[in-house]
């Protein structure tokens, strides 16, 4: 795909992080949008930045873990908008837990929204999608979608699902007018680790031996979103890998680290990590940084 001009998209977690830059930048390419997310007032400040281009933006609040508005959602987006090209599958929620204690409950809600949030949304417009003359499909698996960690199995679950998902449907859709790309996000400045759940097994995040002193999960929160790469960045990131038609797109250098140190030593790959990224984040500190002539 070589322009987003006069296209369509609709992108999902469109409220904060990477959806809302994502919305942004595409609206500055003249990219039309339909934005989605179950955050109302986080999708209006969205929709507040988005309107700065002369460009039709559709807001519509919807949990994507629930069928029903799905299917509401993508009647109205057609509805309004008549075509879409690019379908953005980005929200994305997690629980901090062990997987010996957590609730049911809980593992479902982020299977629901995670995984087959995907599904189901990638089900609904595929076929309208399969009729433009170009279109894309953009599934947000994760770095975490190839390596593992400690107390995010449900997370891992379902974003290594994600990833088998579109890399086996990029393939059946080989040589078509549909792009199929799968997206690897490394650390992200974004408000998922604040906005998360956490049982109380699972042990801080060990950030007192790095700042001195015993915080909470607010401030630990904000610690991960102001030291990730900012989201416009990422976004940025991932319209130019659709334009150069990769079907996997690993954003960032830490992304690209881990997944080398996964496929060279895949029972060790931890150990290389104190090597290899804590000299990349001192190095980092540009990247924190929005890109310029975008709207506050």
């Amino acid at each position: 795909m070589q322009s987003f001009l006069n296209k369509t998209a609709v992108i999902t977690g469109a409220g904060s992080g990477m959806g809302r830059y994502l919305a942004v930048l595409l609206a500055k390419a003249g990219c039309n949008v339909a934005i989605c997310d179950i955050d109302e007032s986080a999708l209006a400040e969205t929709s507040k930045m988005v309107n700065h281009y002369n460009v039709a933006c559709s807001m519509h609040t919807v949990d994507i873990a629930d069928r029903e508005q799905i299917d509401n959602f993508y009647e109205k987006v057609l509805e309004r908008h008549k075509t879409v090209e690019l379908l953005f599958n980005n929200a994305g929620i997690t629980v901090l837990s062990d997987f010996a204690n957590m609730s049911e409950k809980d593992w479902d809600r982020v299977i629901d929204v995670n995984f087959h949030g995907v599904i189901n949304l990638s089900r609904k417009f595929l076929s309208h999608l399969r009729l433009r003359p170009e279109a894309a499909l953009i599934n947000t698996s994760s770095i975490f979608g190839m390596i593992t960690v400690p107390n995010q199995s449900v997370y891992h679950a379902a974003k290594f699902a994600v990833r088998g998902f579109t890399e086996s449907i990029a393939k059946e859709f080989k040589g078509t007018n549909l792009q199929i790309h799968s997206v690897h996000p490394g650390h992200i400045g974004t408000n998922i680790l604040s906005s998360a759940k956490r049982e109380e097994s699972v042990p801080d995040l060990n950030l007192v031996n790095i700042v001195g002193k015993d915080i909470s999960q607010e401030e630990q929160g904000k610690i991960f979103r102001e030291n990730g790469m900012h989201p416009s960045r990422a976004a940025k990131i991932i319209l130019s890998g659709i334009k150069a038609k990769r079907s996997r797109i690993l954003v960032g250098l830490d992304a690209k680290i881990m997944d080398l140190t996964q496929r060279l030593t895949p029972n060790h790959y931890q150990k290389l990590w104190p090597f290899l990224l804590l000299p990349l984040f001192a190095f980092r500190r540009g990247l924190r940084k929005p890109l310029s002539d975008l709207p506050g």
